[in-house]
């Protein structure tokens, strides 16, 4: 009997426990579509039959690798449906077959139905559409696959369920107890054990007997992979929504200091000798006298407010935003170092560095204005339009403080996704 491979790659960087027969004449043989439209075919070698085309290109990676999986699982029904007949139930066949072309839809982005002029993005909506079908696919040809083939695909299946349901989940004891009587316990070193244990016929009368047990499992691992991945985009999300309102809000605040300087004036009167000079962040007024003998408080006050008046300028506000901003975009590098790289294909990273970038902007005005109101002791008054700047600066990179619970926060949940085996034995099932 043909020799199998064992796993194969999916979009989200797990391993999967289907693939297809390694014979290259199984592959090129294959059901025709169902969608509707003209499938792309190549001459064959030397008179033979057409292969049937795997579809696209198309523009995104994962929906490439959605096409390249549906071909291959129509590829291995196929040869399961000429191969072994008396196993191919012909409702699972045609399950098999609808939940590929469902992938294929997901993958080319098919119109919805019922059309709907305004929709929110499908990205998350086609990838949830084209991951479940093909899991459903796979379960299905587990359950008509011949028992040879299950049993090449006990490795397989014991790292896919290990990697995605936690330890003391029933369903993978379940699966383990069953790896453990064709002996294939240590997942260092299954081939060893495999073939030193049970005979060969007593192995796939094992798992034919247990098949059903087998399925579920795999099933199981398929099903919370996918809540996985959909846990990362609701975080992604919820990254990108707070970075889109923190930078309006940066905006906002740039736009009323540049139409209304005075509103929020960023600027400081260091009071040396009986004299004041207000300090902006871009202008200083000219020296004035605060003497008690000279000028009365409410004087003092008003001389104060004019100077700030005329040293304020429209574009203060904006200069420290973007002091703030290079400041986190600084900091955003300097943490690059601590990102371990995902296979996921939601940019978390990404969109964690993106988030330091609005939010060092406004802790920039944000500390700045806390020191104009003399929440600083000792930092009330600075002196040269350069410290205001500076400290700016210092606000901005300060964001890292706040983000930092959100770069751990991101990093456990990208670890989730690696894999069930990291979680700490005794936790919950997911």
């Amino acid at each position: 009997m043909p020799n199998y491979t064992q796993t194969a790659p999916a979009e989200n960087g797990q391993s999967h426990p289907i693939s297809s027969p390694s014979t290259p004449a199984d592959l090129h043989t294959g059901s025709a579509a169902t969608s509707g439209r003209p499938e792309h075919t190549s001459p064959g070698l030397g008179g033979a039959a057409p292969k049937l085309s795997v579809r696209g290109p198309v523009a995104v990676a994962w929906r490439e690798g959605t096409l390249t999986r549906a071909q291959e699982l129509e590829s291995l029904c196929k040869w399961i449906t000429d191969n072994h007949p008396d196993l191919a139930s012909a409702s699972l066949v045609d399950g098999v077959h609808t939940h590929i072309e469902a992938a294929r839809q997901a993958a080319s982005v098919a119109a919805l139905k019922p059309t709907r002029k305004l929709h929110p993005p499908r990205y998350g909506s086609l990838r949830e559409r084209a991951m479940s079908n093909l899991d459903a696919a796979e379960a299905h040809l587990l359950n008509i696959a011949p028992a040879e083939y299950l049993l090449g695909q006990m490795p397989s299946l014991l790292q896919h369920v290990r990697c995605h349901l936690v330890p003391g989940d029933s369903r993978r004891e379940e699966l383990e107890r069953i790896a453990g009587r064709i002996g294939l316990n240590s997942p260092d070193h299954p081939q060893v054990q495999i073939h030193q244990a049970v005979p060969y016929k007593q192995r796939v009368g094992i798992v034919g007997q247990e098949r059903v047990q087998i399925v579920a499992a795999m099933r199981a691992a398929s099903s919370a992979a996918l809540r996985e991945q959909v846990r990362v985009r609701s975080f992604r999300n919820v990254l990108v929504v707070t970075t889109v309102v923190m930078s309006l809000l940066a905006i906002a605040l740039a736009i009323t200091g540049f139409r209304n300087p005075s509103l929020l004036p960023l600027c400081f009167a260091p009071e040396k000798a009986g004299s004041t000079v207000v300090v902006c962040p871009t202008q200083q007024s000219a020296p004035f006298s605060t003497a008690q003998d000279e000028t009365t408080p409410s004087e003092t006050y008003r001389d104060i407010d004019n100077a700030v008046e005329q040293a304020v300028r429209p574009w203060d506000l904006l200069l420290v935003e973007m002091i703030g901003l290079a400041a986190a975009a600084v900091a955003a590098a300097a943490a690059i170092r601590k990102i371990r790289g995902s296979s996921e294909r939601y940019g978390v990273p990404l969109a964690l560095a993106a988030l330091k970038l609005p939010t060092g902007a406004v802790t920039a005005f944000l500390g700045l204005l806390l020191m104009r109101g003399q929440f600083v002791p000792g930092l009330s008054a600075l002196d040269t339009s350069a410290q205001i700047l500076a400290w700016a600066l210092v606000f901005g990179y300060a964001q890292q403080l706040f983000t930092r619970l959100v770069d751990q926060q991101g990093q456990t949940v990208l670890d989730s996704v690696r894999g069930a085996s990291n979680v700490p034995a005794g936790s919950p099932p997911r």
